[in-house]
């Protein structure tokens, strides 16, 4: 073969394009030119690519004329700029609902359907950072702490008493807190009276009972004679079966709490929180499904 021959182009035998001259293992590369419209795509994207240099920040460099040193771009946006107009935006609306929300009551904001939102929404953080602690995640409670998804309430479950316990607290430093206080009984009743005393309650809250000397003689001041407390004073329905210091009806339990009693605390949240925090928060509290 001569010198002529060689310069002769490679012809694949069975497509008849021309090859490369690469050859792996018996297979050769064909030499394809990219499709003319897919050059055309990509000369257009080189094109754009510059252009956005241009009109963008997009070059580092040590210059700091741009925002955090690069280039400014001739059309002057920045990334900051655009998060600011979005925070301005989010700002003024929130501003047009904290005016209309500040103005209503937790009554007028529960019908308003609106404000009701805002303050779920804004409850839910709340609770979270506040609440969460001792009333858990889903505010179900825990041994002490009570469970705010019942329909138990000490203080009342209505929306204006949920919004004051909140504000105020539950014996806690504010002078406008609920106080309450149960005795100790240890000096007053015998072992056996407070053990008959603790199977009358248990029978209470099985839905049995009857009267009871013991219970009307010491208990019915504050719980009632139904035994179904009082909202009023914060004392505890004893006919139901929900119990704060025990994981059920435990008479041990009960006979402890009547020897020496345990009272929870929580605090005041009106220097806390502001009013508006306070009314959210009371609603989110009653839309979990215990308000009365």
């Amino acid at each position: 073969m001569n010198k002529h021959d060689n310069d002769k182009p490679d012809i694949d035998g069975f497509s008849g394009i021309e090859t490369t001259g690469h050859e792996w293992d018996g297979i050769k590369e064909l030499n394809n030119p990219a499709p003319r419209w897919w050059l055309w795509v990509l000369y257009l994207t080189i094109i754009w690519a510059i252009g956005y240099w241009v009109i963008y920040p997009a070059w580092p460099t040590l210059s700091g004329d741009g925002v955090r040193g690069g280039t400014k771009g001739t059309a002057g946006w920045t990334q900051y700029e655009q998060l600011k107009e979005s925070q301005q935006e989010i700002i003024a609306r929130k501003a047009d609902y904290l005016s209309k929300f500040e103005n209503s009551d937790v009554e007028e904001i529960l019908k308003d359907k609106e404000l009701y939102s805002f303050a779920i929404a804004g409850g839910h953080t709340i609770f979270k950072d506040n609440c969460a602690t001792c009333h858990g995640s889903g505010g179900a409670g825990a041994k002490g702490y009570p469970n705010l998804n019942d329909d138990d309430w000490l203080w009342g479950g209505k929306i204006g008493d949920i919004y004051t316990s909140i504000r105020y607290g539950i014996r806690g430093n504010h002078d406008e807190t609920h106080l309450s206080q149960m005795p100790a009984f240890t000096d007053v009743l015998s072992n056996d009276e407070m053990a008959s005393l603790a199977d009358y309650i248990i029978a209470l809250s099985d839905g049995k009972g009857g009267e009871n000397a013991l219970y009307g003689e010491h208990c019915a001041a504050c719980h009632g004679e139904n035994a179904k407390g009082d909202s009023s004073i914060g004392a505890p329905n004893l006919a139901d079966a929900i119990w704060l210091y025990s994981d059920g009806k435990d008479k041990n339990s009960i006979i402890a709490q009547m020897r020496a009693p345990k009272h929870g605390v929580m605090p005041a949240w009106v220097d806390r929180l502001s009013d508006t925090s306070i009314k959210q928060l009371a609603v989110y509290v009653y839309s979990l499904g215990g308000g009365q």
